[in-house]
């Protein structure tokens, strides 16, 4: 039985992945509802009028008038709220909600709730495969992978869900079983009016959640409301208490939960003290819904993380090549930065560049003249970048993909890793970042 009045007229506003998962939720309950998108040819647009030639669906410009015509609009998460037609229609008393809420409402199981400024798509992953290795009926969606309302079933026993501040400025009351804000740092400045913004948007996460989890190393990831529910954390540092974290014994570090050794760091498939802090936030996550220790741990023996993000892809003349081409804001590539560099031998030889987003890119300076031999510029915004990092540090322009990797191949030497972390979005010079990581890749192992 849905959650869902149905003598209320509702307009679904974008026609993306998302949107599409609303069409069909809501035409499956006999909801009485139209579609609006901005664009004139939205991607699921010929779908649509295959597969339900009854609904409305107006294309280009927003009109108001059609909108105020809703109860409630269901907005894509690409389309920001500050949209004036969206604005106009709410000031009429139009409800602004998303497919989030909607899958809230409807959900039945425990909800696993993961943000952050990066690393929620390797967390929630694993999340998803411990939860899978102890036996449970998961599934694993939202802002990854398949959208939230493809998801519902009643034979699902816990949903493990990645949630975007886009997604989370129209969800209302999530009631998350647990919830996490892994990290916060500057991502979407070109959407938001600045960091406070941002992270109240990522904050929405909390709203209902019954138990929550904290990064000891971000205060930003700390909740602003829910004082009095149970806490649980992680960090790098020594866990205390209700704390996941590392404990180093006889030179050996091993992951620890209060002051119990886990497993050792080195069973991690995972390389990178970035990864350690991400093992760490699943184990916290998967113990606060009751996932056995055995199950989580065998899981992080045998995951060996996501395409794109800080994903080895070969080693030639004693060199390490990484693929992190999800980094696509500052606090991703830092993290990878920090993490590998720490981790190898030699020195890093960093590929950046490309649409910063309204970033600023000073926070890059000091890790990128502790763990780098030279950094690679490319793409639109490759002067921003030069200018913070300053003369600390090697700089070489490529004028393409292909030429920051023969670059790089001249200037690193044995032990070192060469690494693609952007710290900017790809759309100036490829379709996504999965494409700039896919010919990354392919360069890389091309080279002799």
């Amino acid at each position: 039985m849905s959650l869902i009045a149905s003598d209320h007229f509702r307009i679904v506003v974008g026609l993306g992945k998302s949107g599409m998962s609303l069409v069909r939720f809501l035409a499956n309950r006999g909801t009485s509802f139209a579609v609006a998108d901005t664009r004139e040819n939205p991607p699921e647009l010929v779908t649509l009028r295959r597969d339900y030639p009854q609904v409305e669906v107006r294309c280009g410009e927003l009109d108001v008038e059609f909108l105020c015509r809703a109860d409630e609009l269901y907005v894509s998460p690409g389309l920001a709220l500050a949209t004036p037609a969206l604005q106009a229609a709410a000031a009429r008393g139009v409800k602004l909600s998303g497919d989030i809420d909607l899958f809230a409402r409807n959900a039945k199981a425990p909800i696993v709730a993961i943000s952050g400024s990066n690393a929620k798509s390797t967390v929630t992953t694993l999340v998803g495969e411990m939860a899978a290795a102890a036996g449970k009926r998961v599934a694993v969606g939202g802002n990854l992978g398949v959208p939230a309302l493809d998801l519902l079933s009643d034979d699902v026993e816990l949903y493990v869900m990645e949630l975007s501040s886009f997604q989370l400025e129209t969800t209302h009351d999530l009631g998350a079983e647990v919830a996490t804000v892994l990290n916060v740092s500057e991502d979407h400045m070109d959407r938001y009016s600045g960091l406070p913004a941002y992270h109240l948007a990522k904050h929405r996460i909390f709203r209902g959640a019954r138990q929550v989890v904290v990064n000891r190393q971000d205060a930003l990831s700390r909740p602003l409301m829910g004082e009095g529910l149970p806490c649980w954390t992680f960090g790098l540092g020594k866990p205390d208490f209700k704390g996941f974290g590392i404990r180093e014994e006889n030179g050996e570090k091993y992951l620890a939960f209060e002051f119990e050794h886990l497993m050792p760091v080195r069973e991690l498939k995972i390389r990178g003290a970035h990864n350690q802090s991400n093992a760490l936030a699943a184990l916290a996550l998967g113990h606060a819904v009751g996932l056995p220790f055995d199950a989580m741990l065998a899981s992080l023996r045998t995951f060996g993380g996501l395409e794109h993000r800080c994903q080895w892809v070969r080693d030639l003349d004693g060199v390490s090549y990484y693929n992190d081409s999800k980094a696509t804001n500052v606090g991703a590539a830092l993290a990878a930065i920090e993490g590998l560099g720490a981790d190898i031998d030699g020195k890093l030889v960093l590929i950046a560049g490309g649409d910063g987003k309204g970033a600023d890119f000073k926070d890059l300076k000091a890790p990128v003249a502790a763990h780098c031999r030279a950094v690679v510029l490319m793409g639109r915004d490759s002067d921003l970048i030069a200018a913070a990092l300053g003369n600390d540090v090697v700089q070489v322009r490529a004028a393409s993909l292909d030429d920051a990797i023969a670059q790089c191949k001249a200037l690193a030497q044995s032990g070192d890793a060469v690494l693609l972390s952007p710290a900017c979005a790809s759309f100036d010079m490829f379709k996504n970042y999965e494409e700039r990581g896919q010919l990354f890749a392919r360069a890389v192992e091309a080279l002799a």
